[in-house]
Formats: C-alpha cells, sequence, structure tokens
C-alpha cells in the first residue's frame, strides 16, 4: 500500500481509540487536489473506523469535493450515515458553502441516492443518528451498504461555490 511516487507522503500508525486529524499542505504552499486515505490494516483486531471527514473549498463541474470510502470488511452490510455542511460552518472558517447538494454513488458511478436539504427526506432516521446536521439547508442521507467502494460527492446548489465539509458515519 505504499505510494506510487516518491513525492506522495505515508504514515503508518497504530493509534489508541479517539479523534485524529490529518492534514495536507502542498510542498512550498503549492495548490493542487491531493487525496487522503485512511486504512485499518489489522484484520484480526475488533477496531472499528467510526467516521472520516474532510473540509475543502468546493467549486463546479470537476473540481467538486469527493469523498471515497469503502463499507464493510466482510460480508456484513454497513450502515453509514453522510453529511455535507456547510452553513453550519459560517463564522468559523471563510467562504462556507451556503447550501450543500449531496450525491452517493456506487463503484461504477452510479447515483444511488441524492438529498439537498436533510430534513425534506429520512428526516426521523437522520434525528435517531444523534447527529444530524445543525442547519436546514444541510445535507444528509442514511444508508444501508453492502461491502463495496462507495462516493460521496458535494457540490454547491445551483453551481455555487464554497468551503464545505462531507462526512461519513459508521452507524451500524
Amino acid at each position: 500500500m505504499a505510494p506510487s511516487d516518491d513525492r506522495e507522503s505515508a504514515i503508518l500508525r497504530s493509534l489508541d481509540p479517539g479523534r485524529y486529524t490529518a492534514i495536507v499542505r502542498g510542498k512550498d504552499n503549492s495548490t493542487g487536489i491531493a487525496l487522503v486515505e485512511a486504512y485499518d490494516i489489522q484484520k484480526n483486531v475488533s477496531s472499528l473506523l467510526a467516521n472520516i471527514s474532510t473540509r475543502g473549498f468546493v467549486e463546479t463541474g470537476d473540481n467538486v469535493m469527493i469523498g471515497g470510502f469503502i463499507a464493510g470488511n466482510n460480508s456484513a452490510s454497513t450502515r453509514i450515515l453522510i453529511r455535507a455542511i456547510g452553513p453550519s460552518l459560517k463564522g468559523k472558517v471563510p467562504n462556507a458553502m451556503d447550501d450543500p447538494f449531496l450525491e452517493l454513488h456506487d463503484r461504477n458511478g452510479a447515483t444511488i441516492a441524492t438529498n439537498d436539504n436533510w430534513k425534506d427526506n429520512q428526516r426521523a432516521e437522520i434525528e435517531q443518528t444523534g447527529i444530524p446536521p445543525t442547519n436546514d439547508l444541510e445535507s444528509a442521507l442514511v444508508r444501508t451498504l453492502a461491502p463495496d467502494n462507495y462516493t460521496a460527492i458535494v457540490r454547491g446548489k445551483n453551481d455555487t461555490t464554497g468551503v464545505a465539509l462531507v462526512e461519513v458515519y459508521n452507524i451500524r
């Protein structure tokens, strides 16, 4: 699983339960698109990656926010909550997105589900997770997924841009 290019970075650590943050910066303050991956590589340990999230500037076209994840590592399905957060970041980060739109895609790129405003669909299910978005304009989806690769895409409604957060929670 080593990076294929010597200019790419990797950290291998055994972590105690808790919250951790990985920050990616371009060398010499360069900018561009980066991919951050987190793997639980010890299969014989009963650890569980409970949540992963990323914050970034969402543009339009191909420059949207993309959060890829793998659900499950055996034959059992995984129940997940995906959130696209923007308005509740206002006052905390500059240029927070006004109205994020969330898409969930399968490994072939087919759309499984979409959501604009989280209370419009699955409100009760999302509230039962105990971590619903705090702003009505934010997006969320609850799904039970078979083990496979998936992609969450965050776009700005009506091609708006701004800083957003995409989060995937394992809610079992």
